[in-house]
């Protein structure tokens, strides 16, 4: 227990440090520094108040302790040889180091997509997903601003995975880093991505911050987290 407990704590430490890192960089960016080229990529009119920012960041102090609730529990099982976490670069080749990458990512944009919509139901939406909604004109610090129940749901779904599928421990640290930067760019308040990319393949199959600022406007479209893919299967795709 007092090993769990210390694990927990690092971890809460780094996820906080990762949020503050990257949200920091780009609120600084955007926000405060706003280059002439990325003023014009501006997504909303109107700026969130002073009180909205913290509010986001409050939310996710406590979004990041329960992210690291399961994250420890996934750490001391890998400790412990129960999880499918593995070290050895050979053991599955590096083909499938690429592969689980995407299964990984796939699967939680999956897991995202549907519990995501199911929070919209308006039995659930109050419970679950209305702290993150009270930005509607996000900011990077939106990022991690969750209910404790919605930030729980989401937690889940990557340490389950690593009991039944095998993925490297790069590789896992690559996906936790890339859900921290898709969550940031996503509420980023500015599209960062060049047009030419936004007119081409990137701008058809992943999610960007012009992508997901619309879903803060319009609650019944874009709920995906990285691709569009399951908007464009079930007709909430809208750009």
């Amino acid at each position: 227990m007092q090993n769990y407990f210390l694990t927990a704590t690092g971890l809460y430490f780094i996820i906080l440090f990762r949020y503050f890192l990257v949200a920091g960089f780009f609120y600084w960016l955007l926000w405060v520094k706003r280059p002439e080229h990325f003023c014009q990529r501006k997504l909303n009119m109107d700026d969130p108040s002073p009180a909205t920012i913290k509010s986001e960041i409050k939310w996710s102090l406590l979004t990041s302790v329960v992210f690291a609730l399961p994250g420890a529990v996934m750490i001391e099982s890998w400790k412990a040889g129960g999880t499918m976490i593995y070290s050895d670069f050979e053991k599955y080749g590096v083909l499938y180091l690429l592969v689980s990458a995407f299964i990984y990512l796939f699967l939680h944009d999956t897991f995202f997509y549907w519990t995501h919509r199911l929070m919209h139901h308006p039995r659930l939406f109050r419970i679950f997903h209305q702290v993150h909604h009270n930005s509607r004109s996000p900011t990077p610090w939106a990022s991690f601003s969750f209910s404790a129940w919605e930030a729980l749901i989401e937690a889940l779904v990557v340490p389950l995975l690593t009991f039944v599928l095998p993925i490297h421990i790069g590789v896992l640290g690559i996906i936790l880093t890339t859900m921290t930067l898709f969550g940031v760019t996503n509420h980023a308040g500015f599209e960062i991505f060049p047009v030419r990319w936004m007119r081409g393949f990137w701008g058809r199959t992943m999610i960007t911050a012009t992508h997901h600022n619309l879903h803060h406007r319009n609650y019944q479209v874009n709920y995906g987290l990285y691709f569009r893919f399951w908007d464009k299967i079930m007709g909430s795709d809208r750009l």
